[in-house]
């Protein structure tokens, strides 16, 4: 399993939202890209970046910073955050962006999922299951819906994609503990690959995670406070 640290992007700067809540956000850096680097350095091979504006907006707007991110790293970086048409698509993959990642477009236009994996590959493609009770959110976190994140990830799956990322909202920026329910879940649901998120808190959770057959677990809030010391995840993970 591979663990990957988050980078969330609201008006140029690095934040974290506590369980989504653009109301409760706590700056950590006015410089994502030295955040970046800094990920990098302790030994981070891959990048997940939110645009949390585009998320809630429609329209990625920190797509400036993410290029800088994607050039100056030297890993792959994975974006979400407004990516709801064919253009936005291609400029994030011009921009030097590894892997997409949508959500609300999973739900609310099926077509645009299947014109993407005809475009760019199911390997480009990372469909985020947003969950709160079992039921996916859209646009950012703000608007509910009556989508079960089981049967998003089946009707997904049955179009072709492969990589989905779930997160339980309620968990997100809790720093309590993971949704290993919900994971376990969706992780035995047919031939994909799973990236968990959310709540993930110690070492001990990353642990687990691992035992439950993701890909890969996003680390957010707990590498900005110290709960987790990336670099020591990093090669705990890897060793174990």
């Amino acid at each position: 399993m591979e663990v990957i640290p988050a980078i969330d992007l609201r008006g140029g700067k690095c934040v974290r939202l506590y369980q989504g809540d653009y109301a409760r956000e706590t700056v950590y850096s006015d410089d994502p890209l030295e955040t970046a680097l800094r990920w990098v350095d302790m030994g981070a091979a891959t990048l997940h970046i939110v645009d949390l504006d585009g998320a809630r907006d429609g329209s990625p707007a920190n797509l400036a910073a993410v290029e800088r991110i994607a050039s100056e790293a030297g890993v792959p970086v994975h974006l979400g955050g407004g990516i709801r048409d064919p253009h936005t698509a291609r400029a994030a993959i011009a921009a030097g962006v590894s892997r997409i990642m949508l959500g609300t477009a999973a739900v609310e236009n099926s077509d645009l999922i299947q014109t993407l994996l005809r475009e760019h590959g199911a390997e480009r493609i990372i469909v985020s299951v947003d969950a709160k009770d079992g039921k996916v959110a859209l646009r950012g976190w703000t608007k509910g819906s009556e989508a079960l994140a089981t049967d998003l990830v089946a009707d997904m799956a049955a179009l072709g994609v492969t990589r989905f990322l779930y997160t339980d909202i309620s968990r997100d920026g809790t720093l309590t503990e993971p949704n290993f329910e919900g994971v376990s879940a969706l992780a035995s649901q047919g031939d994909i690959r799973l990236i968990a998120a959310g709540g993930i808190a110690s070492l001990a959770h990353l642990e687990r995670l691992a035992t439950l057959g993701v890909e890969s677990a996003i680390v957010g809030r707990a590498i900005y406070t110290g709960d987790i010391d990336l670099r020591e995840a990093i090669h705990a993970i890897r060793e174990g």
